[in-house]
């Protein structure tokens, strides 16, 4: 019986602590998911999958393209979980020494390009075909098949071979392969691995696919080395090839797909040229994978945001709301949604928590000398307050002193909750030496000109208010909030 109770009891703390709070946090971002249906400026940093499951943006672009990677398919390579960019191309080449005097193949580059462009576009090819043309039935690549991919606007193909890659001299450096008649012949084979068989069949995918191309001639996989080449490389990625074939930013996915008609070099640049494509149907992603990609994005995209406008530098920024988050601006007018806390309660918060450590101080300093202010009880009952909320306030304030991440106000706000439940405890606690009736005025004034200050800054929650600029000017209680003002108005 005793190990049945204990097992109920797990089970009824797990559901509470742990499965109902992670219930919770699943049902805020299905109605977020649920609501926000439309694409927008930010999207790209999700994956192309992602994108295309959004109203507009890309999706206006990919729907309708054809699904199934053939010979002759036109693409644009994507890494998947990386940085944003695109698998590029240019007329430049490497430079014959770096500054360390290393060589390089003085083959043309080939970078990851952090913005859609005509040189993301590379045509698949079997190399025992000559031609580039998709002819019906179509040759599509399957998983394990051999290929070649060709730079649509050069004519080039995607070769490696075994020189140091320029910024990253551990691994291999990718090129696209020019014939200088020198004894360097091409190598430009890649076998296509598809990690993600199980969803989308053995053939290759638009959109769905994550792929990793492995160079055939050193087994090695083309990654993303996450480093930035200098001026000569235009201040692109730098693409290279890695004996560890296990790497996330080894993975990449086709976003734009269409199949090439026509052989003529002129005609085959002018298709490239054209990225839209007629929308038929919504292409689907299920709430669960939508989930876990947001929450791996939200774990590793830090980088992307660094030294933003909003960010704070320091976590003592965050006690006295030193600066808010602007997300809109109406582009009609001042309309705006700002994040920006109760002032008043923030620093009636912060006051809060002075007091009771000073409390906590003299108390201690007092007892030590055998001199108790308090009751026994009431001196538990301060320090089981101190435990779990003062304490809890650090455990989520102070970790922030350490961390390298970027800095936001709402980072704050799980800290914050614990420093406004000490405000009523405090008050509570001066009760012990002041009679009800002074206590009673007190908690009524809290509540009024917390109102009140709430009401002010309502419209800033929900964008409801066209506001002018003096109304805005009038609102800035502090000179470091960054507020959004149309100079127009």
């Amino acid at each position: 019986m005793k190990t049945v109770h204990l097992c109920l009891l797990f089970a009824y703390k797990f559901c509470i602590f742990i499965f109902l709070p992670i219930l919770f946090y699943c049902f805020i971002f299905y109605i977020h998911l649920s609501i926000l249906i439309k694409a927008g400026p930010h999207d790209n940093i999700m994956t192309s999958a992602f994108q295309a499951s959004l109203e507009g943006g890309l999706a206006s672009i990919i729907r309708g393209q054809p699904r199934e990677i053939a010979h002759g398919s036109q693409i644009t390579l994507r890494n998947t979980h990386g940085r944003t960019c695109w698998l590029h191309s240019h007329q430049a080449v490497y430079p014959i020494r770096y500054p360390d005097k290393r060589g390089s193949s003085h083959q043309q580059q080939v970078t990851c390009y952090s913005f859609k462009d005509v040189n993301n576009w590379w045509i698949v090819k079997r190399p025992d075909v000559n031609d580039l043309i998709t002819h019906e039935p179509r040759d599509n690549i399957k998983n394990g098949d051999i290929i070649q991919l060709v730079h649509g606007l050069t004519g080039r193909t995607l070769n490696s071979h075994d020189i140091a890659a320029p910024m990253s001299p551990y691994n291999q450096e990718v090129s696209c392969y020019i014939d200088y008649n020198i004894s360097m012949p091409a190598q430009n084979l890649w076998r296509i691995k598809l990690l993600n068989s199980d969803d989308t069949g053995d053939y290759w995918h638009a959109i769905n696919s994550r792929v990793q191309l492995i160079h055939i001639n050193t087994s090695q996989a083309l990654k993303l080395s996450g480093l930035q080449l200098p001026a000569w490389g235009h201040h692109q990625h730098e693409i290279v090839t890695d004996k560890q074939v296990n790497h996330q930013n080894a993975i990449w996915n086709v976003e734009e797909h269409r199949y090439t008609k026509n052989s003529d070099g002129k005609e085959i640049e002018r298709e490239l040229g054209m990225a839209e494509f007629v929308p038929l149907s919504p292409t689907y992603l299920s709430f669960w994978d939508k989930m876990f990609e947001l929450q791996y994005k939200m774990l590793i995209n830090t980088e992307n945001i660094q030294n933003h406008i909003y960010s704070t530098d320091s976590p003592l920024d965050w006690p006295f709301l030193t600066k808010g988050i602007a997300y809109w601006l109406s582009p009609k007018s001042n309309a705006q949604i700002y994040l920006i806390g109760n002032i008043f309660l923030w620093y009636l918060g912060l006051f809060a928590m002075a007091a009771y450590w000073s409390l906590f101080l003299f108390y201690q300093l007092r007892r030590k000398r055998l001199i108790n202010d308090i009751s026994e009880d009431n001196w538990d009952q301060f320090l089981l307050v101190g435990r779990i909320i003062a304490i809890g306030y650090l455990i989520h304030f102070l970790p922030y002193f350490f961390s390298e991440q970027t800095l936001f106000l709402h980072h704050y706000l799980p800290a914050l909750m614990f420093k406004i439940i000490l405000i009523p405890m405090i008050i509570g606690h001066l009760n012990l030496f002041v009679p009800n009736r002074f206590i009673f005025p007190i908690y009524i004034a809290i509540a009024i000109i917390a109102a009140y200050t709430f009401l002010q800054f309502l419209p800033f929650s929900y964008g409801l208010k066209e506001f002018s600029t003096n109304e805005i000017m009038k609102l800035k209680w502090k000179k470091t909030w960054h507020f959004l003002i149309h100079k127009r108005w």
